[in-house]
Parts: C-alpha cells; sequence; structure tokens
C-alpha cells in the first residue's frame, strides 16, 4: 500500500513596507537579511513579484482572497469590513483539516476569532505588552510619531515588535497538535515606519555608505502631481524632512537584519525544520526610502512601492530557481490551495504558481505581464486641496497622510523590461526599467515606443476585463482553467514587442 503523503505546514512570513532591493541577494552591497537570502537559495524566488495595491489593507486582501481590489472592493486602509469573496484562504485551509494561527499586525478583514491562536494586534506604535520594558518601550514608540530616530532605540531587541511577535509564534508552534497540518502566519509591522533599531543594528551601516537613491527630492519637477502634491504636504508637517534620508535608510537597512534575525529564530525550530513546511516570504507594499525625497508610501505606482519580495521554499519547490515572470500577491492564495490539493473558489482571479514552483514552463500568453490598481475612487483631488482626513493638516502627526493623494484611480502593467501605468483622466506613462529604473523618462508618446505602448495598452485592456469580478454566481457557472491559468494557450506577443 502507498503511503500518503502529509499535508504539508505552512508558515507565511510577511513584512510591511519592505522594498525590493535591500538585500545583498536583490543588489544591495549591505547583507541586510542573510538567512532570507540563503532561504532563498533553498527554494523558489519570484523576483518580478508585484502588489495588488500599494496599501496595507487592500494589499493583505488580495493575499486572503485571491482577488484583486476591483474585485474584494477594499480599496483604502479603513475598510477591510467591507472585503467581498466567496471563500478565503482560511476559509480553504480549515475545510482542509488545518488549525490556524496568527501572530503580529493584522490590519485584514479576519479577527481573532477566525483563529486557533491568536497573538496581537501588533501596530506599530506597539502591542500586547507583558513587562513593564516592554510597556515602556511601546510609550516611546508612539512618542517618535512615525518618524525618524536620530540614535539607538534606548531598549533592547527583547522589546522590539519582531522578537516579541516571534516568541508569540513559537509559542504557538510548540502548542500545535503535532498530527495536524497547520498554518502559521507571521506578520511583521516593520521595516514600515517609525524608522528606529536598537544597536548592534542602528550601526549596521554607517550613514555616508548607505545605498545612493535612484532619485532625490530633485525629481520631484519631473514626476510632478500627486508626488510634488505629497512631498508638500510633509513638508508642510516636517520641514527640512528629506535632510534624514541618510540615517532613514541607515535605519531601515538595519531594521531588515533585526528582522532576520528574527526570521532565523523562526526557520530554527524543529517543527519547520522538519522537511515538510513550506515556507511563504512575502511583503504586502514597498516603500520610497527616500527616493524623491519622500517616506513610506503614497503618490504614484513606482516600482518602489509596486514591486514586493515573494518566496517559496519546501518540499515540491525547486532550491535554486529565480523566476522572472511578473507575478502578483493575489497568486499566493491558488497557489496555497493547490499545494494543499484543495479547489481554487469561485472568484479567484489570482493564478497557482506550482507548476512553476517545480520548474515548469510558464506559457507566454498566460504570464507574459501583470497588473496593479491603485486609487479609492472618484475625482482625484488637486495638490491645491485639502481634503478632510481623519487627523489634521497642522502639527507633525502625518499618519495615513499619504492616503489622500491615492484618491481618483490608475492601474499599472509590467511586460518584460517595460512599464505602462494609465490614470482616470488618461494620462499615461510608459518607462523602460532597465535604462530608467528611478522612472523619470515618461516614452508614452515617444515614436520609438509606439508598438511597445500599443502592445502594453493592450494587455492593459485584457487584464482590466479578465479582472471583472465573477462573482455572484448565477444560474450559469464561469468555466474554469487547470490553475486558473486563463490565457495559457494564448500566442505569445508579437516579435519585438515583449
Amino acid at each position: 500500500m502507498t503511503q500518503q503523503t502529509p499535508a504539508p505546514d505552512i508558515l507565511l512570513i510577511m513584512t510591511d513596507q519592505h522594498r525590493v532591493g535591500f538585500t545583498r541577494r536583490s543588489g544591495c552591497p549591505v547583507d541586510s537579511m542573510p538567512r532570507l537570502d540563503r532561504l532563498a537559495e533553498q527554494g523558489t524566488a519570484f523576483d518580478a513579484a508585484y502588489t495588488s495595491y500599494p496599501a496595507c489593507v487592500p494589499a493583505r486582501t488580495s493575499l486572503l482572497t485571491g482577488r484583486f481590489p476591483t474585485a474584494h472592493r477594499v480599496r483604502q486602509n479603513s475598510n477591510a469590513q467591507h472585503a467581498y469573496y466567496d471563500r478565503d484562504l482560511l476559509d480553504v485551509l480549515r475545510d482542509q483539516g488545518y488549525s490556524l494561527h496568527f501572530a503580529g499586525k493584522p490590519h485584514m478583514h479576519p479577527g481573532p476569532d477566525d483563529f486557533d491562536s491568536y497573538a496581537g494586534p501588533y501596530w506599530h506604535a506597539g502591542g500586547p505588552e507583558h513587562t513593564a520594558d516592554q510597556q515602556e518601550f511601546d510609550h516611546w514608540l508612539n512618542d517618535l510619531d512615525h518618524g525618524v530616530a536620530e540614535s539607538p532605540t534606548p531598549f533592547g531587541v527583547e522589546e522590539q515588535l519582531p522578537y516579541r511577535i516571534t516568541s508569540d509564534a513559537l509559542a504557538a508552534i510548540d502548542d500545535t497538535e503535532q498530527d495536524r497540518p497547520a498554518f502559521w502566519w507571521v506578520s511583521f509591522p516593520e521595516p514600515h515606519n517609525p524608522y528606529q533599531v536598537p544597536e548592534p543594528y542602528f550601526s549596521l551601516v554607517a550613514e555616508d555608505d548607505v545605498p545612493d537613491r535612484l532619485a532625490g527630492p530633485e525629481a520631484i519637477e519631473t514626476k510632478g502631481g500627486k508626488y510634488r502634491w505629497l512631498r508638500t504636504l510633509v513638508e508642510e508637517k516636517r520641514p527640512g524632512y528629506d535632510e534624514q534620508w541618510r540615517r532613514y535608510r541607515a535605519n531601515y537597512l538595519g531594521m531588515l537584519r533585526l528582522i532576520d534575525d528574527q526570521i532565523a529564530r523562526l526557520l530554527d525550530h524543529e517543527r519547520v525544520r522538519s522537511g515538510n513546511t513550506v515556507v511563504i516570504f512575502v511583503s504586502d507594499h514597498g516603500d520610497y526610502v527616500g527616493d524623491y525625497g519622500l517616506q513610506r508610501k503614497g503618490a504614484g505606482m513606482s516600482d518602489a512601492l509596486t514591486r514586493i519580495p515573494f518566496q517559496l521554499t519546501g518540499p515540491g519547490i525547486v532550491a535554486g530557481q529565480v523566476r522572472d515572470e511578473p507575478v502578483s500577491m493575489v497568486d499566493l492564495m491558488p497557489t496555497v490551495c493547490e499545494l494543499v490539493g484543495a479547489e481554487i473558489p469561485a472568484g479567484v482571479q489570482g493564478r497557482s504558481l506550482v507548476p512553476l514552483l517545480a520548474g515548469g514552463d510558464a506559457p507566454a500568453g498566460e504570464f507574459g505581464s501583470i497588473i496593479a490598481e491603485l486609487g479609492y475612487g472618484g475625482v482625484p483631488y488637486g495638490d491645491d486641496e485639502r481634503p478632510e482626513l481623519h487627523f489634521p493638516y497642522q502639527g507633525r502627526t502625518f499618519d495615513e497622510l499619504n492616503s489622500v493623494t491615492q484618491s481618483g484611480g490608475a492601474r499599472m502593467l509590467r511586460r518584460g523590461r517595460h512599464k505602462l501605468i494609465m490614470d482616470v483622466n488618461g494620462v499615461g506613462e510608459l518607462y523602460d526599467l532597465a535604462a530608467d529604473p528611478a522612472e523619470l523618462d515618461n516614452l508614452y508618446d515617444h515614436p520609438s515606443h509606439r508598438a511597445v505602448r500599443e502592445q502594453l495598452t493592450a494587455d492593459l485592456l485584457r487584464w482590466t476585463i479578465r479582472i471583472a469580478d465573477d462573482l455572484p454566481t448565477g444560474n450559469y457557472r464561469p468555466k474554469t482553467a487547470e490553475h486558473n491559468w486563463r490565457w495559457a494557450t494564448q500566442s505569445p506577443p508579437l516579435e519585438g514587442q515583449s
């Protein structure tokens, strides 16, 4: 009798506002995340992965539902409760017999009652406190007010949120039933601001040695529009804030190294090392990290915000594989479905990546391009307007100030080295990312790129049609395709138009 392979455990490690390009494997001279880089070498990394939307809640809703924001209807951080879907990732795993565990920052529609164990919520200014030192650290963190610390954090690593979250997660792993498959979701609030870190991480790289930025504030006039508006809004609150950009970058790299050490603690747990755990690492979106003289996120759809780290390691996943097909966070949910032997639910728009994880070919028709979204609707506000916020424009607090610049709507399409952005007013942007990684030379109206523009425009239109919502289903159920690869039989693009 053939022995049935047990269902794999799933360990999902997630960071918040994690910019691609800040680890050695992704091209950074600073070795900020050696354990994560080594983990990528043991599995498959997707180096052209994109978020569905460069803001926390819309992206995390996409992760859980396998649906783009147009379909799941969550397009800003304040309406997670309105997520629309048939069955999400937790529903699928629960039906497959998994125990479900969460530790960290939520910012999602499920709550504590949706998990077998729940440690949190942790936010950017603190979390559950078990000691006086943790309470004191959280007060200090809150007083930093999403800013940049100019000196080492006067608290130890044990007070830092990643350490506390990892400790909670390890306790959950210890308490998990041995004969039942488990899903552990570990969600770090960092490297999202406030940008602070204790020693020895504060001194990981000197300010003078941080990697240079692709473009500084001088590029704002080239980018214009909402980029200029966002910089003006932040400058009004914190005059001269960009003078800290080197410290900001140094702290950011130090935060990544601190996170990496906590990832190592997770990976070294006996059950995780057992050989039957699929480890997924992903972030919800990126961070300017000083590019354009900006911090955090907000205006536009530059790769600084939309590209994300995305890698998987475990049984059945080819080691040492780097895939360059453009993929999305939306693809994670159907991939997990297929890994655990579950049917992909109705309304899921992502594509299972399991054949790619096994080293298979990716049909050009299916994996030639990817889309991302931005905007919570309406007519875009102008840079001279001050729409109502949930906090005052006066004073230093800028909490979700970035969100106001995400009014209106835009869509991004990536194909090969080229990227198209189109907004609700019909303004187009076209960039050659290989030649212009800062996205400053708009080729949209350039005669030499007419064929590329037409190809990407056609792709964008096809994707827009594809992600129209199939829910709710009626008398006639939409036809589905294996792996949810709807365009797998489509021809590749014309020569010279990739």
